[in-house]
């Protein structure tokens, strides 16, 4: 099994506009996730970190990214292959709710 880090984007606009009962199916199968042990969390406000030539440890509140959505949350899942782990982001309140999801495989460092 490979572990993909996924990045969920939405607003609560895209959120409101989608169908409750599609969103209830959304959250349902968040919630199987979880029970399964994905490590899932929503975002909370983020911090740069820099420490260039190791000098000195700045930090700057806000994102370094930009999107046209805000980051909504992150999760850790293990899929057989990518197209696994499409199928399983697919159906979360992100996907659905007029947001994305990226999908990224998380390698092992050599």
């Amino acid at each position: 099994m490979t572990k993909f880090v996924t990045i969920g984007y939405g607003d609560q606009a895209g959120y409101d506009r989608t169908d409750a009962s599609v969103r209830d199916a959304a959250h349902a199968h968040d919630a199987r996730l979880r029970q399964d042990g994905v490590d899932m969390g929503i975002a909370g406000p983020p911090v740069q970190v820099r420490n260039h030539d190791a000098t000195g440890v700045t930090t700057e509140d806000g994102p370094f990214m930009s999107s046209a959505l805000p980051v909504a949350g992150f999760a850790i899942i293990e899929a057989g292959s990518l197209a696994e782990a499409v199928d399983i982001v697919s159906r979360t309140p992100c996907a659905v709710a007029h947001g994305v999801v990226e999908v990224w495989p998380l390698q092992e460092p050599q």
